[in-house]
């Protein structure tokens, strides 16, 4: 091996090194475009089955089921935002100047009745509050609400960019077929252009599942609510099955969010007569639904729409959070049967992928 060769080659390494770093600095850079892309795909997927059923079965021109479909969409979101309006408004009235000196009795008589509950029980809780320094909080507040503002604005570019960019992939559904078959070898085109169209199917499936999940979620939650008078039962049942879209984590932060709108819901009544009962059989309801959920929705739902063993389903969930955290968790599933298709397409001699993937 001559210098020539020998330095050709480190130059060939630096170079590809210098082109990989460059790669992944442009993804980190434009990673809020891919988020939407990611997110307008998965607006799509859901939506294929819907535009499908408009031009085949009402026989809608393509362009004219795609607008359908979007303005159902829309007309989804703008439901959701009206839906959150009156809990808004709701525990807005009890932090209202106009009402302080209501507010200032009904905290200052839930605070006597905690305090006096809870020394019963031995536990101090002037004590735990005396030792919380509140000043380093309250310093916090500006950065705070320049941050809200910054994330509404950002909310907003982002909501724009993932319509327009859903738009375009329901009008055109191969758009982003064709874009990745650009980077791919020919001779592998067709095995990949097969690959993609199953991963297009399983997913649409998967997310149609998730949407059943939620909606069964939704439901045993609000009957919970209503059981209990629960004002905006409606509402809060919605925000904590839309929470379970987080595996795992999603539920716990759903269980807090029900305990305290629940307790703020009859704020101003008897703690431990009222409050505290009623929060707790709610709470114990919150968690039967949970557990119909987790062994029974969630095993038949998934198992059926990504063809995936449920103890398959639980370790990939489980290995994407040690990984990605909450990301990792919510990525997870999807990621995971599109690798399964492909691994079935290129390696399905291997004993492993013949394994995992005999019931694709």
């Amino acid at each position: 091996m001559t210098v020539k060769t020998l330095s050709n080659g480190i130059l060939r390494a630096l170079a590809i090194l210098l082109g990989v770093f460059l790669l992944i600095y442009f993804l980190y850079k434009i990673q809020s475009v891919i988020v939407y892309i990611i997110i307008a795909g998965v607006i799509s997927l859901i939506a294929r089955p819907i535009i499908l059923f408009l031009r085949r079965r009402l026989k809608f021109p393509n362009t004219v089921a795609v607008i359908t479909t979007m303005v159902f969409f829309l007309g989804i979101i703008t439901g959701i935002i009206i839906l959150f309006i009156p809990l808004i408004t709701e525990q807005g009235k009890s932090l209202s100047l106009l009402q302080s000196d209501e507010l200032q009795a009904n905290i200052q008589n839930i605070f006597n009745q905690i305090t006096a509950y809870f020394s019963s029980k031995g536990i101090d809780v002037l004590g735990e509050i005396k030792s919380i320094d509140f000043t380093s909080q309250f310093k916090a507040i500006p950065n705070l609400l320049n941050s809200v503002l910054g994330t509404l604005g950002s909310l907003s570019v982002g909501l724009f960019s993932v319509l327009f960019i859903s738009f375009f992939f329901m009008k055109d559904s191969r758009i982003l077929k064709n874009g990745i078959m650009t980077i791919i070898p020919n001779e592998t085109e067709g095995r990949f252009s097969k690959s993609l169209e199953t991963i297009n199917d399983l997913l649409s499936r998967y997310f149609i599942g998730l949407i059943l999940q939620i909606t069964i979620l939704f439901v045993l939650y609000t009957i919970i609510l209503l059981i209990f008078g629960i004002d905006n039962a409606v509402v809060i049942a919605f925000l904590c099955a839309l929470l379970n879209l987080i595996p795992y984590v999603g539920p716990l932060i759903g269980a807090v969010i029900m305990c305290i709108l629940s307790m703020t819901s009859n704020i101003g009544l008897e703690f431990q007569t009222q409050i505290l009962p009623t929060t707790i059989y709610v709470m114990i309801g919150y968690f039967i639904a949970q557990i119909v959920d987790n062994f029974v929705s969630q095993p038949v739902i998934f198992s059926k729409t990504t063809k995936s063993h449920p103890l398959e389903i639980f370790l990939i969930i489980i290995i994407g959070g040690l990984l990605f955290g909450i990301v990792g968790m919510i990525t997870a599933v999807p990621l995971y049967t599109a690798l399964k298709v492909i691994l079935k397409e290129f390696l399905s001699e291997n004993k492993i992928v013949k394994s995992l993937t005999k019931n694709l």
